[in-house]
């Protein structure tokens, strides 16, 4: 058969003195009973026998058999097999064709045997059963042995008290578990290796008759415990013709190769997805330290539960590392999936720290390789930490894989995306190892770029810096406080500056303007602009005289289009002569008023060329103030110019009579975000007596 079963003897089911409940299989083949005397004759009829032959008992008993039950031309043959049975007492067995009460004849297999009473008397006993139900029966057991014996599907018969009756040799190869470790024992003591119970489930199964089909089940069989399988499996209760539970069966599939299929399949397409983020939220912004923590947010949990950034401390100043000894690098972005010591064994972002060439990220910085460690030991944590504190933090934290890339960028090496696994229980494999290295690459353009993009940005700063004037310790009659903050870290410096400058007769200029543009360029072209504007202003010129000069000067120059504002204050007369090209207006606090913006000519930008400039003379007396300043301070995104402006006028008249340092600290503080996009220059000026 191909299985293997138990008989189970002495569990006492079939005890003496305890009736057991009737099995389908009789019913099934329909056995009918008919006893002959000596004679021949019909002493006993069973109802089945009604059935078979079609006669009653009432038309059968007392008849001679042969010729109520068989052809004419086979009767010789009936009489001599009975006599022989009477005679010799041995049983016979087969098949025969009788005749059936409507004439027709019927094959029928026989089991013949001699009986004795307790008077020595001797009887002929027949069990009879139509031979093509017999041969049903026998069709159908042979194909289902065979079917069990010979099928892939792992197969198992349980009783109902869930006990191990038979298997078939698949479920033996599936689980690695043979025959003679399982019959006779319950399943709660076979599947131990299950995460689940499955005691409870069958016996539901059994005592509902609802199958479970196609339960997916994740394990590791005794035969392979280092790897995961998956089984499909399908539990079905057992019953004969009459609903008489007679236990249960289940089946297993092996489906392992699918679901690696099917995960494999998912993890890549997980890692195109995760690419795919990557690319649209990695080097957002022209920032070395945000750019970091971006690929060490993005790379976390998905590939790794702590994921670092380390760069080389000589690639940010742009310098050539060593290629010998301890390799220093300045941390940037530590991200974790879960709170761990892995985190605390970290390196501090911002820090510097120095790795001997045994350290593995070393290694890889070193060798431009990834370094993969699938398991780590206690020698690999000591060579992944920067000292043994940080190693039993690693070890406490349960890192068991690591993996490092590094981050290369036209050819340079800039540092390396550092990678523990500690939840995820799954080591890193060469996958892992190329896609981190995919998104370390894309990752390191960025830092490049931003790197770059940070080199200019602090020459430009430098040179804007140098350019800008301190402010005169003393003015006639004018007091002086300005500011210039450059635009946030993610922006480039642009072109804003401010000047204070004493003319002849005790006037004062005063000059703030704003180059359109960013960089180097930019910076460049107001260091030029402000030179010149100090140069006209030493000719004692009027303030629209001034500006033609300087857009004479500025015509068709690149990167040159300004907008500037040019004062001129008189303390002897008490006026400020003003003068805009294309800049926003000055805003007046008089003395016991509210701030209000002025509302001179605009004037067309610096550079534009041929388009007369218009100026206007307000009064400017004690302890008046004026406030001149760029677009950056009040021009945003998110607001309109016309409340950013109120907000302006509302600031300066809440520091009447504040210290102007103060005043100048407190609007910035109001109108300034962090991180600004655009440079700011602020000139707050007070007339003395």
């Amino acid at each position: 058969m191909g299985t293997t079963e138990s008989s189970r003897a002495g569990d006492g089911r079939s005890a003496a003195g305890r009736a057991a409940p009737p099995s389908g299989l009789l019913d099934l083949l329909s056995v009918a009973a008919v006893v002959l005397n000596s004679q021949g004759q019909v002493v006993f009829w069973s109802p089945k026998a009604e059935e078979l032959f079609g006669w009653t008992a009432a038309e059968a008993l007392g008849q001679y058999a042969a010729p109520l039950t068989v052809h004419e031309e086979h009767q010789d043959e009936v009489i001599k097999l009975f006599a022989e049975v009477l005679e010799s007492g041995a049983d016979w067995a087969g098949a025969f064709p009788i005749r059936h009460k409507d004439g027709s004849t019927r094959l029928v297999e026989f089991r013949n045997m001699r009986l004795l009473d307790d008077l020595g008397e001797a009887y002929a006993l027949g069990l009879a059963a139509d031979q093509a139900a017999v041969e049903r029966v026998e069709r159908d057991a042979a194909l289902a042995m065979r079917l069990v014996s010979q099928s892939p599907v792992g197969l198992a018969i349980l009783d109902p008290d869930l006990r191990y009756l038979a298997v078939n040799p698949a479920l033996e190869r599936i689980t690695g578990q043979s025959a003679a470790e399982r019959l006779g024992r319950s399943v709660g003591e076979i599947l131990t290796f299950l995460d689940t119970d499955p005691e409870a489930r069958l016996r539901r199964v059994l005592e509902t008759g609802e199958s479970v089909v196609d339960r997916d089940i994740i394990c590791r069989p005794p035969n392979d415990p280092d790897h995961e399988h998956a089984w499909s499996v399908s539990y079905y209760r057992l019953e004969d013709s009459g609903g008489r539970v007679l236990g249960l069966a289940y089946s297993v599939i092996d489906v392992t190769e699918r679901h690696r299929a099917a995960a494999e399949a998912a993890q890549a397409r997980q890692r195109l997805a995760l690419i795919a983020t990557a690319s649209g939220c990695v080097g957002t912004t022209l920032d070395v330290e945000t750019t970091a923590c971006e690929l060490a947010d993005v790379v976390v949990p998905v590939l790794a539960d702590v994921a670092c950034v380390d760069v080389l401390d000589s690639a940010l100043d742009g310098r050539t590392a060593p290629n010998e000894g301890p390799a220093v690098f300045r941390a940037l972005a530590v991200s974790a999936a879960h709170p761990a010591e892995a985190v605390r064994a970290a390196d501090l972002p911002g820090g510097l720290a120095p790795y001997d060439s045994d350290h593995l990220i070393t290694r890889c910085v070193r060798t431009r390789e990834p370094v993969l460690v699938p398991h780590t030991t206690r020698r690999d944590l000591e060579r992944i930490a920067l000292h043994g504190e940080a190693a039993s933090r690693l070890a406490e934290a349960g890192v068991h894989s690591y993996l490092a890339v590094p981050l290369m960028a036209r050819g340079e090496v800039l540092g390396a995306l550092d990678l523990k696994r500690t939840h995820n229980r799954t080591p890193f494999d060469d996958d892992d190892a190329v896609l981190a290295s995919e998104l370390a690459a894309r990752a390191a353009v960025s830092i490049d770029n931003a790197r770059g993009y940070q080199a200019q940005r602090r020459a430009a700063l430098t040179l804007q810096r140098s350019l800008l004037p301190d402010p005169p310790s003393r003015l006639p009659g004018l007091e002086v406080a300005c500011r210039y903050q450059p635009a946030g870290a993610a922006s480039e410096i642009g072109g804003d500056w401010y000047d204070a400058i004493p003319l002849q007769g005790d006037k004062t200029a005063l000059v703030v303007g704003d180059v359109m543009g960013s960089g180097i360029k930019a910076a460049a072209t107001m260091g030029q602009l402000r030179s010149a504007a100090r140069a006209f202003a030493e000719l004692d010129l009027a303030p629209a005289e001034a500006l033609r000069h300087l857009d004479h000067l500025t015509e068709g120059a690149e990167q040159a289009i300004t907008t500037c504002i040019y004062c001129v204050y008189d303390p002897h007369q008490g006026e400020c002569e003003i003068c805009l090209a294309g800049h926003l207006p000055p805003a007046l606090m008089r003395l016991g008023h509210a701030a209000q913006l002025l509302d001179p000519p605009t004037g067309t930008p610096l550079g534009v060329g041929g388009v007369p400039f218009e100026a206007t003379t307000v009064a400017f007396r004690p302890g008046d103030m004026l406030a001149l300043y760029t677009d950056g301070l009040v021009e945003t995104r998110s607001e309109p110019i016309d409340a950013r402006l109120n907000t302006l006028l509302d600031a300066l008249t809440a520091t009447r009579g504040h210290d102007l340092e103060d005043t100048c600290d407190r609007v910035l503080d109001l109108l300034r975000s962090p991180g600004g996009e655009d440079d700011v220059a602020l000139l707050i000026a007070r007339a003395l007596p």
